[in-house]
């Protein structure tokens, strides 16, 4: 029997996405040259309660200031209904391409948000679909609800899962060790429905000096991981770095399609004295795939200034 798996539904190259507090001035103001492939600006955990409105109120221009140099712009939503709404109605703008939905718990969640980004899109100009959406579960039965919430609506482009707050609702520590098989449940159900996994095994509050971080993220890359979110800046190069096929996968992937091609086989042929069937071949070309977006991504992006 032949299984193929989900294609992914156009990704953005997201290997980097940092969080920036929108309150914090310098933290905007300098976000723009860390090279992050997105920068998320954070309404809700790093805002304190009394900070809310302020910190709506600045969402728009702190859009247009961090993401000058070419990264894409997203948001980190509050999960009260209440509060939900009032962060959509702020920063629905040409800036913002993708919501980070907090403590998404199922589809239907997700397709309320998505019915107020239509209504919003549209009274704004914008084309229907410009604002993606990347829920992150945080909960055991968000977990359970993985798949139905990554196919929950076309405008899902990636999913993750919140390490700390899932921990908390667990009763565990945040460590690698208990995150491997939650963060292993996500990723299967974000390939069945054809979106990005994002993370790695751990949590992104454990800041790490970026030697001890690149080998977390190599972990990752192997495992099927896209991208990560990080909170400080020093880790944005590990992940770019990490999460882009290295030099010798590419050489690899490379030949094995070559070798493919030119022999005109239908099925499985001989390379260094191993079998290399259509698995195989589709993994190489994906990976070259991949790096030419990321390529291009680095390409189309104005040289950082301060």
């Amino acid at each position: 029997m032949t299984t193929t798996s989900t294609p992914l539904r156009t990704p953005p190259v997201w290997r980097s996405l940092m969080f920036v507090p929108v309150t914090v001035d310098k933290f905007v103001e300098t976000a723009h040259t860390r090279g992050a492939d997105g920068l998320i600006l954070d309404l809700e955990d790093s805002i304190l309660p009394q900070d809310k409105a302020e910190a709506r109120e600045r969402v728009a221009a702190a859009a247009k200031r961090v993401g000058r140099n070419g990264a894409d712009v997203l948001v980190r939503i509050n999960r009260p209904w209440r509060l939900a709404v009032r962060d959509l109605e702020a920063l629905v703008c040409r800036e913002i391409t993708a919501v980070m939905l907090a403590k998404a718990e199922d589809a239907r969640h997700v397709r309320f948000i998505a019915e107020i980004l239509d209504e919003l899109e549209a009274e704004r100009g914008l084309p229907n679909g410009h604002t993606r959406l990347m829920p992150a579960l945080e909960s055991p039965s968000a977990l359970l609800r993985a798949e139905e919430i990554a196919a929950a609506h076309p405008r899902v482009v990636a999913l993750t899962l919140g390490s700390e707050d899932f921990a908390l609702s667990m009763g565990m520590a945040p460590t690698a060790e208990g995150l491997f098989y939650p963060k292993q449940q996500m990723a299967v159900a974000a390939r069945a429905a054809g979106v990005m996994p994002m993370g790695f095994m751990g949590s992104v509050a454990d800041i790490r000096a970026p030697d001890a971080f690149r080998a977390v993220v190599d972990q990752a890359h192997r495992l099927g991981f896209m991208g990560a979110c990080v909170i400080h800046p020093t880790l944005v190069a590990v992940l770019n770095d990490g999460y882009r096929p290295q030099p010798e996968e590419l050489a690899q992937a490379r030949r094995v399609v070559q070798a493919f091609e030119t022999s005109g086989a239908a099925g499985a042929i001989r390379l260094d004295g191993k079998m290399v069937d259509l698995p195989i071949v589709d993994r190489a070309r994906q990976l070259i795939a991949r790096d030419a977006a990321i390529e291009k991504r680095i390409g189309s992006r104005p040289a950082a200034t301060a």
